[in-house]
């Protein structure tokens, strides 16, 4: 049993170096080993004495002349035979029970390692600084203990990711992506500023003009200064260059819904500058490029507002400019009241409180079909809605008049 222990003993003790960074104190160690040598070292005093009280002592006592002295010293006998087997089963016992911690010890070596990672992990653990400048001197992390002589817990690395978790982490944006953004945030202010969104993307043309991300918002911004512009040759050429670009984006990417979005308004915009046949033909092409932007993008209520207001349109054209378009192009196009209506409600559906616009369309269509306590509900709608664009101007314009009429 003593030859087994030793070697286990040496096998706990080297497990607990640096490897671990966590070893236990030499003194432990060598008491450990001291009190299972002094165990055998106890065992086998035990058994030589015995040996010499059973063999040699008994042989002197048995010499006695007197029998009342020999009955004296084998009641002696056995009395000192019974203490040292007392004293050495308890011996024994102790090293039955020191053999049992040192076969636990054993079967948790192989976990100990990670027993102790945990341990450290969730254990809040002392650093000290000047032991992270020693290490960036050429100091290992083993060699770099914190106050109280504690093992630095946490590596370099590990110390890097702890401050990284404190601060957020911040992409690079590149230019195009910028560019865009700033785009956008344009697009969405109201006044003036808005017209300042062609400029700042016509600046950066020569280096994103094959991009159909910047493309189709520069169509867009074609779309906003047309809306700025104070004379009809201005505004025509805005029309004019915003259709050529949404062209573009078109042609390098028929699957890029807003390309064909802001295609078909510009179509709608030129039909105003137009002569009879352009203005219908623009018509078609409108109608055209706004149900593949639907197609390619269902949930944009910008594409089901702008079809509801083609479709009420065309509902309300006379009978000469039908035939007009049948001349000209063979068949006339045909929509009505209802589908217009079905559009606006569908706007309404995907972005409550829309527009302005909207809502004045909505209480036209109500109108038109004989419903006129739902007219009224959607004038009392766009009454409720504040004037914030350009566009919500002209909608109060044809509010107060519709409001007048019902």
């Amino acid at each position: 049993m003593f030859l087994v222990m030793g070697p286990a003993l040496m096998l706990l003790e080297d497990c607990f170096y640096p490897p671990l960074h966590f070893r236990m104190a030499q003194a432990d160690s060598r008491a450990l080993a001291l009190g299972v040598l002094a165990g055998a070292a106890g065992i086998s005093l035990a058994i030589v004495c015995f040996h010499k009280i059973g063999a040699g002592g008994g042989g002197r006592v048995l010499h006695l002349s007197s029998n009342a002295d020999h009955t004296a010293g084998s009641l002696g006998l056995r009395t000192g035979q019974a203490e040292v087997l007392d004293q050495l089963g308890a011996l024994i016992h102790c090293v039955s029970e020191l053999k049992e911690e040192v076969k636990a010890l054993k079967d948790a070596l192989p976990h100990l390692q990670d027993n102790v990672r945990d341990h450290l992990r969730r254990t809040p653990t002392r650093r000290k600084r000047a032991g992270v400048s020693a290490r960036s001197e050429g100091q290992s992390s083993e060699e770099a203990e914190s106050e109280g002589g504690y093992i630095t817990a946490l590596t370099d690395s590990e110390e890097e990711e702890s401050g990284d978790d404190q601060k957020p982490l911040q992409e690079p944006v590149d230019e195009l992506t910028a560019l865009l953004r700033k785009a956008d945030r344009l697009h969405s202010s109201n006044g003036a500023e808005k017209s300042q969104g062609l400029n700042a993307l016509l600046e950066r043309k020569a280096e994103f003009d094959h991009k159909c991300q910047y493309l189709w918002r520069l169509s867009r911004a074609y779309a906003d200064a047309h809306d700025f512009a104070r004379d009809l040759a201005e505004k025509k050429s805005c029309a004019e260059n915003g259709k050529k670009v949404g062209e573009t984006v078109i042609s390098i990417n028929p699957l890029c819904a807003e390309g064909h979005q802001w295609y078909a308004i510009h179509c709608g915009l030129l039909s105003e500058y137009d002569s009879i046949q352009n203005k219908i033909k623009n018509g078609y092409l409108f109608k055209d490029h706004l149900d593949k932007a639907i197609e390619l993008k269902p949930e944009d209520p910008l594409s089901y507002y702008l079809l509801g207001r083609w479709c009420y349109a065309v509902s309300q054209c006379t009978w000469i400019e039908r035939k007009i378009a049948a001349t000209l192009f063979g068949e006339p196009p045909s929509a009505t009241v209802q589908d217009a209506l079905q559009n606006f409600l569908k706007a309404e559906e995907i972005s409550p409180k829309y527009s302005k616009f909207n809502y004045v369309f909505l209480a036209k269509c109500y109108k038109d079909l004989g419903q006129k306590s739902q007219a009224q509900q959607m004038c009392d709608a766009a009454s409720a809605m504040s004037i914030e664009t350009k566009e919500d101007e002209e909608a109060q314009k044809e509010l107060d008049a519709l409001v007048a009429s019902l």
